[in-house]
């Protein structure tokens, strides 16, 4: 396992798989990536967020980043008995950002067991919406090809899904290419947007009855045919009436724009889908898990049973959703060391704090990790300079990621490996 590249490093051959794009949860498999001055940009797409994230890497590497101890340059090994040191010392560390893959978050949870460590994910908050909701009364979810093939009316309650995710509207079939059948889109509390939209799509827009919450509960109201005290406003009559008559309805929400008590929200989507069911079809389509977080969340469900926000505990596993909220637990100081995981892109940096660190993040975290008391691991990034597998938003499909090129650095599932073996030893002899 190499720290880093001695020389420069040729852009790998295209191979038989698509590139699967790792910069949001949509994974979009079906464009290809081009070397042009020096740095790749996306064909076929005017993806921002994709170009965005192509932006920090260069098509050649040929820069060694080293890695740190208190500042200082280190080599790889000196750096992991370093880190290794750090999480066996702590009575209770955190393990925050996440940002892996697959791969990734099965060593980092093969570490949290050699640690008893917490593991909460930089955009475990918005996850947590979706799996308390999940948790209380369960949920009835779609695919991305359940919509493109069978739903005619799409409502985005309170959000414009295109501002965050600029391939959903054509991965939906309500962009370009759009499939031939009428389709109906309605932004209730949301702005269409300009452009971007197939010709046939029916746009409308429905200003919220207060907040989202009253929306909802009215709507709930109307679908459910419940006697009202005062007669709902009749552009939301309307909609409830569309929504009953609707072949195939799909509820947007986007968890990480959600307001706080969001999971109120998941749950009264999830009663205004199960009324619709009674004489048509409905489902939700809840956003979310961007920078891997659907996968963490799915991996560590796989290996324990329990979701992000668990700590695996020398007494056993323990999930709580709001103690074990990572900036909680830094703010309060219920935790004594932080192993913070950022492997995408400089962002997430990690948080500000005088605990004892390790940071396995893209090179350019360097800066943020080059403090007294903080261990600084370069990693590589999936999809970019190494192979890895992500979970797309919806749950139903792991893709495959195709480096495009050798970036000559340790991927985190291997640097984690390493300090789970290392913690474990130390362990042992302090026993």
């Amino acid at each position: 396992m190499s720290a880093h590249p001695t020389q420069a490093s040729p852009a790998v051959s295209p191979g038989p798989l698509p590139w699967t794009c790792p910069f949001c949860a949509l994974h979009c498999d079906g464009f290809e990536p081009q070397a042009q001055g020096g740095r790749f940009s996306l064909q076929g797409t005017d993806c921002a967020r994709a170009q965005a994230g192509l932006s920090h890497f260069a098509v050649e590497v040929s820069a060694a980043v080293p890695a740190l101890i208190d500042g200082a340059p280190a080599s790889l090994e000196a750096a992991l008995q370093a880190a290794a040191a750090v999480l066996a010392q702590a009575r209770l560390p955190l393990f925050g950002g996440l940002v892996t893959d697959i791969a990734g978050s099965r060593a980092l949870y093969t570490l949290a067991n050699a640690s008893g460590a917490i593991l909460d994910h930089v955009h475990g908050e918005a996850q947590m919406h979706g799996l308390r909701a999940l948790q209380d009364r369960g949920l009835l979810t779609t695919t991305v090809a359940e919509v493109r093939e069978h739903a005619d009316l799409m409502v985005c309650l309170g959000t414009q899904p295109g501002e965050r995710y600029p391939e959903f509207f054509h991965r939906c079939g309500f962009g370009r290419e759009a499939p031939g059948r009428v389709r109906n889109l309605v932004f209730l509390g949301a702005l269409p947007p300009a452009e971007g939209l197939a010709p046939g799509v029916q746009v409308s827009h429905v200003r919220l009855e207060g907040d989202v919450f009253d929306t909802l509960a009215l709507l709930n109201a109307l679908a459910a045919g419940r006697r009202l005290r005062e007669p709902a406003p009749a552009v939301l009559q309307g909609l409830a009436q569309r929504l009953q008559e609707a072949r195939y309805a799909v509820l947007v929400w986007d968890m990480v724009q959600a307001p706080a008590h969001s999971t109120l929200v998941v749950q009264g989507l999830h009663r205004l889908v199960d009324t619709l069911n009674r004489g048509t079809r409905a489902a939700a389509l809840l956003l979310g898990g961007n920078d891997g977080a659907q996968s963490v969340n799915q991996t560590l469900t796989w290996l324990s049973g329990l979701p992000l926000r668990t700590g695996v505990l020398a007494r056993g596993l323990t999930h709580e959703p709001v103690l074990f909220a990572a900036d909680r637990l830094l703010r309060q100081q219920a935790v004594d060391a932080l192993l913070w995981v950022a492997s995408f892109g400089p962002e997430p940096a990690p948080p500000p704090t005088p605990l004892p660190g390790v940071v396995l993040g893209h090179p350019a975290l360097a800066a943020q990790a080059s403090r007294p008391g903080c261990v600084f691991i370069p990693v590589s990034t999936p999809g970019l300079g190494s192979a890895g597998h992500l979970s797309r938003f919806d749950s139903v499909v792991v893709l495959p990621l195709r480096p495009l090129r050798a970036d000559g650095l340790p991927t985190v599932a291997e640097v984690a490996s390493r300090l789970a073996d290392l913690v474990a030893a130390a362990k042992k002899g302090q026993i």
